[in-house]
């Protein structure tokens, strides 16, 4: 029997910090991708489009917007017969991303000893107090959004919005295999570990330091999600 979407926590209205000129479609598509993002929607779960429409109480029309987005973006896959698949993640996808993401946040975080501002210090030490908290009080869920608030700190002082942009592209992917790394405690708190590394580096100036640091960190989470892919391919 097809699985289909559970959608009972969707919301269909603007998240935070979203223009409310959005359209309708453009609400349900930024939803629903982050519910695939974040797990909250399985792969191998089917979108339909009448199912979705009927449970969010709209028209089928914004919904077949954005399920045809997210085929775009490489979300979701059409079905020969009707409807669509949410896609998981290959060991090709997770490589690929991770070898580009290990040169780009690299030199991102190079650039960032080089060009910061000590008071501009202050948010990466905020965060990594609160990622920690987090950890002690077994806040698991939270860990991914922290984390990526630090590393978007971190990326800023590069001063290079060419480069921020490049990894911002990666964003969506870099935010599913957080998730797969972080629920881990022991992954957590080394994660938070190499963030406080990282912060004495580029506090000192440190280029070569924290370049070698961040790639090595990135490495390591391919290494988790490598073998939590493996794992569930195994069962």
């Amino acid at each position: 029997m097809r699985k289909k979407a559970e959608l009972k926590g969707l919301n269909i209205g603007p998240l935070p910090g979203w223009p409310e000129r959005k359209s309708l479609g453009e609400h349900v598509f930024e939803n629903l991708k982050q519910a695939v993002i974040k797990g909250d929607i399985a792969p191998g779960t089917w979108l339909v489009e009448s199912h979705i429409a009927e449970t969010l109480g709209i028209s089928r029309t914004p919904v077949r917007e954005a399920i045809h987005k997210l085929e775009r973006e490489g979300f979701v896959q059409k079905q020969p017969r009707s409807g669509f698949t949410v896609l998981g993640l290959n060991r090709d996808d997770i490589e690929e991303t991770f070898g580009i993401r290990s040169v780009l946040e690299s030199y991102a975080a190079r650039l960032a000893a080089i060009k910061h501002k000590e008071k501009e210090l202050k948010a990466l030490e905020k965060k990594i107090e609160e990622f920690q908290t987090c950890i002690e009080k077994k806040q698991m869920k939270i860990l991914p959004e922290i984390n990526t608030e630090f590393h978007d700190l971190l990326y800023a002082l590069s001063k290079s919005p060419k480069l921020i942009q490049m990894i911002n592209n990666l964003k969506d992917q870099i935010y599913r295999f957080r998730h797969i790394i972080l629920m881990k405690d022991n992954m957590a708190l080394k994660s938070n570990e190499d963030h406080r590394l990282m912060l004495l580096h580029i506090r000192k100036r440190d280029a070569d330091g924290v370049e070698r640091l961040v790639r090595e960190h990135v490495l390591r989470g391919q290494e988790v999600v490598l073998q939590e892919f493996d794992r569930r391919r195994a069962k």
